[in-house]
């Protein structure tokens, strides 16, 4: 078993309150688990306008599947022109680990 967990840090584009951040941050979360089947969610900076942090995990029993699924995952959110990707942080946890 093999798991591999991303986190985008993210300046958002031209949000003025939380309500309009969630009309952001939600399509967002859910696009990338309709399409990946990722478990994902606003992980910090919830009480900030203009930042947010979604982490996202997948679990697959190959190593090669879940880089895949990281990799298109990270393109999808870079590619979005309401937000700015500021970093993104990948971990991979494979069976020899302890």
């Amino acid at each position: 078993m093999y798991v591999g967990t991303l986190s985008f840090d993210l300046l958002l584009g031209d949000v003025r309150s939380l309500k309009e951040k969630r009309s952001v941050v939600r399509p967002i979360v859910a696009e990338l688990q309709r399409r990946f089947a990722v478990s994902a969610a606003e992980v910090d900076h919830q009480d900030l306008h203009r930042r947010t942090r979604i982490g996202l995990a997948v679990v697959a029993g190959d190593a090669e599947h879940v880089t895949d699924v990281l990799d298109r995952c990270e393109r999808l959110v870079a590619g979005r022109p309401e937000v700015e990707l500021l970093s993104a942080r990948r971990r991979f946890h494979g069976e020899n680990d302890e």
